[in-house]
């Protein structure tokens, strides 16, 4: 026998792999195609949200069913009451996009109209979420067993524990979903005709977008720089500053320059709004029509929001720790049992979503994922953060915190992130990795609490 050990190349090999390749592009595509044909098909449009997350088709199909099953299969919540707090957590961060979305579908499941008029016309059930909604949407680590108890008490208004559950699922989902509609874009799109409503109430001047975005990200000790750049307009603080791979940043002078961005941007959207009420004939959206979207009437407790977890007394708020509850061995199998299959669905877009192909490296990706987690007080101890620093650049990083904490305001000029080095797919990727590990945190603070209240 003849061995020959000189590596050969065969163009007909060549060839082969060629056409395998041209042919999972194709079934990609095709597959992407079906899916935005199924969501066309459910739902008379082709969301926005769609549309982007249609570049990840083996995502987008999970995101599709999971989505699905908790607003319109099973579950101990009314449909009418699914759409309201889904409509609260999107209040939360101002997003018109999903409101109004959610309104409509909330009038086409029979909710009553007179809701719509705020948070207090609302039934008591709904006005007592108020309070573990905002918690969870700006600062999930103070959820704690008394909300949850709260909600349980006996009483004619109290929440079923199965209840309580889905309507968390419920709200970390809609939480989640406004860092990707801001990240991506969808909320400066013009809404489909059949979500077009009248011109929003202007924000009252004491208003502001939830919490204020860094202007600065500067590395931790890891890059030996732990300085931040005063505005001059700002005395100086004589507080010593937390090393840590983040730091917090001049606040006066970023609130007022978020809200006269938010201003401009309310009289633009007033104009465009209402040049699209004009064009709608049918009866259906008509009716939508008569629905403000204003999200602010929806919100209790404005001023609440974001506020830097490491700069805060870290005895006071323990830090969760993943060896002490995660997701793989507590919060996975706690969710599956008091809401049925919604734990592998949520699982299996974690799952999804990390297996995205994509042209940078898994440390990357893991660097986005758990630098999120660290911003939510979520700790790895196995874990290099150093590596945070040396993968995710300045400007990443600040991106990443503005849509993970700040959706609302990413807008701004402040949050401007040059993508030269990623394609259209690649941001979409990186949006997706923001929104599923902060679904993750607020499900396992939550998660957690409910824990804490079942083996108290």
């Amino acid at each position: 026998m003849i061995i020959c050990t000189k590596k050969m190349d065969y163009r007909l090999g060549t060839q082969c792999q060629r056409v395998q390749n041209q042919v999972k592009v194709n079934s990609e595509k095709e597959r992407a195609s079906v899916l935005c044909m199924k969501a066309l098909a459910s739902r008379g449009r082709l969301d926005s949200v769609s549309q982007h997350m249609a570049s990840h088709p083996q995502y987008l199909e999970s995101f599709l069913r999971t989505q699905h099953y908790i607003l319109y299969m099973d579950g101990p919540l009314p449909l009418q009451y699914r759409h309201y707090i889904a409509i609260m957590a999107a209040a939360r961060h101002h997003c018109r996009y999903l409101v109004s979305l959610h309104t409509a579908q909330f009038l086409r499941a029979g909710g009553e109209r007179v809701w719509l008029q705020g948070l207090e016309a609302a039934p008591p059930r709904l006005r007592h979420l108020d309070h573990i909604n905002k918690v969870l949407a700006h600062q999930p680590w103070l959820t704690s067993r008394s909300h949850i108890q709260a909600l349980l008490k006996s009483g004619e208004q109290c929440w079923s524990l199965a209840e309580l559950v889905q309507a968390v699922v419920l709200l970390a989902h809609c939480h989640s979903l406004c860092s990707f509609v801001f990240g991506c874009g969808a909320d400066a799109e013009p809404l489909p005709v059949s979500m077009s409503v009248p011109p929003p109430l202007p924000l009252p001047p004491h208003r502001i977008p939830h919490g204020t975005p860094p202007a600065y990200c500067p590395c931790d000790a890891a890059n030996g720089n732990t300085t931040v750049p005063l505005t001059p307009s700002v005395p100086l603080e004589r507080t010593p500053r937390r090393r840590s791979l983040d730091s917090s940043y001049d606040v006066a002078f970023l609130r007022e320059r978020i809200q006269k961005s938010q201003e401009e941007k309310e009289r633009r959207g007033d104009r465009l709004l209402h040049s699209q009420t004009l064009l709608n004939t049918d009866m259906e959206e008509e009716e939508e029509m008569e629905c403000s979207t204003d999200p602010s009437r929806f919100v209790s407790d404005p001023e609440f929001g974001y506020q830097e977890f490491a700069r805060q007394d870290e005895d006071h708020l323990q830090v969760l720790r993943v060896q002490d509850y995660s997701w793989e061995d507590h919060g996975f199998s706690l969710v599956n049992r008091l809401y049925s299959d919604i734990g592998h669905l949520l699982d299996d877009r974690f799952r999804s979503v990390a297996a995205l192909p994509s042209t940078h490296s898994p440390d990357l990706q893991r660097a986005i994922w758990n630098y999120i987690h660290w911003i939510y007080g979520i700790r790895y101890d196995d874990y290099n953060y150093g590596e945070v620093n040396q993968l995710l650049e300045k400007g990443l990083k600040l991106y990443i915190k503005a849509v993970a904490c700040y959706p609302d305001a990413t807008k701004t000029p402040l949050c401007t992130l040059h993508w030269a080095p990623f394609k259209p797919a690649e941001k979409v990727h990186v949006d997706l990795l923001v929104m599923e590990a902060r679904l993750q945190a607020e499900l396992l603070y939550a998660l957690r609490a409910i824990t804490q209240h079942m083996i108290a």
